[in-house]
């Protein structure tokens, strides 16, 4: 084999090497994040409620519920609740959830759609 013909196989050896790496490239996922906003009857903000995350079986034989969580509102009337555990890179959406919130005797209901690396919101309003 002459020079030019072994340089050109390397070439391309690299080439494809090159290539094969630089498409497999790690990308990080980004945050997917549920805030849920609890309000009064007069549409205040209400710190300190317990609101509940939870899906619900949609089969005829209904199943467990394997996505459940539970948390308080901060002072801004507002709870967190980060699911970057539940989504997986290349899952197409993250789930449908029913929310209930309840503070001082009063509760309400909702439903948020978890939507991939993005921060969905809801307001449920307590009575």
């Amino acid at each position: 084999m002459n020079i030019t013909l072994k340089r050109t196989i390397v070439f391309a050896i690299l080439a494809i090497l090159g290539v094969g790496f630089s498409s497999t490239g790690c990308r990080k996922k980004k945050d997917t994040i549920a805030i849920i906003y609890v309000r009064d009857a007069a549409n205040q903000l209400v710190s300190g409620a317990q609101v509940v995350l939870y899906g619900q079986s949609t089969t005829t034989q209904p199943s467990n519920v394997v996505l459940y969580d539970t948390t308080t509102t901060n002072t801004s009337g507002e709870a967190k609740f980060n699911f970057n555990d539940v989504y997986q890179l290349g899952q197409a959406g993250v789930a449908v959830l029913n929310i209930e919130a309840s503070a001082s005797g009063l509760s309400g209901e909702g439903i948020i759609k978890v939507e991939q690396e993005t921060t969905s919101e809801e307001t449920v309003f307590i009575q």
